[in-house]
């Protein structure tokens, strides 16, 4: 082979190396803009309840502002459709609460836990029943307790027990907190629509 020969060759070789070295870097940048793309839609389908489960997985309670202004922090064990229920520390009491996710204005995540409440859930992770069960299950099975609950509305707490729920209210005795429910000690019955309710303390 001459020595031009030799030349053109080698600059063949330098082209062919440019060429595929542009490719590879419009591929990656193809693959980067599809992650971007694919993430932006897995986030657009990410709920405020399935974010808070999320921040809920490391075992630390979540910091929640609740329509009338209330703060709580709630060591999350469970939810519904449209429900998130856990624990609260009040003093030296723990006590269970069922908060309709509707009635969440603001969620205070530590730093960790906004991270994790982004991240996807683990693969082998499945949804359980109570993910498909509705506020009024809740509810419902309260009732069927006889459980003497505090009930805070958007407009005030009240006490009591729940003698009945509908499909989109229920009816509460109003009573004095400790007392089982007996005619003498209900003052009235309440009806409080699912939409008015803020949260339910056991």
């Amino acid at each position: 082979m001459t020595h031009a020969g030799y030349g053109r060759l080698v600059r063949w070789d330098e082209l062919f190396a440019d060429l595929e070295g542009r490719l590879e870097h419009e591929l990656d940048v193809e693959r980067q803009e599809l992650a971007a793309e694919e993430e932006r839609l897995r986030l657009g389908r990410i709920g405020l309840r399935d974010r808070i489960m999320a921040m809920a997985r490391a075992g630390a309670a979540v910091g929640l502002i609740l329509a009338d202004g209330e703060t709580l922090a709630l060591r999350v064990e469970s939810s519904g459709r449209d429900w998130i229920a856990g624990e609260v520390t009040v003093g030296a009491a723990r006590h269970a609460v069922v908060v309709p996710v509707a009635a969440i204005v603001g969620v205070t995540p530590e730093r960790d836990q906004l991270e994790l409440g982004l991240r996807p859930p683990p693969s082998e992770a499945l949804p359980d029943l109570s993910s498909r069960l509705g506020l009024a299950f809740v509810l419902r099975d309260l009732c069927r307790r006889r459980a003497g609950i505090e009930l805070r509305t958007r407009t005030g707490t009240v006490t009591g027990t729940i003698d009945r729920v509908a499909r989109d209210h229920l009816d509460l005795a109003e009573h004095e907190p400790g007392e089982p429910r007996r005619d003498r000690v209900v003052r009235r019955i309440r009806l409080v629509p699912f939409d008015a309710i803020v949260r339910v303390r056991a």
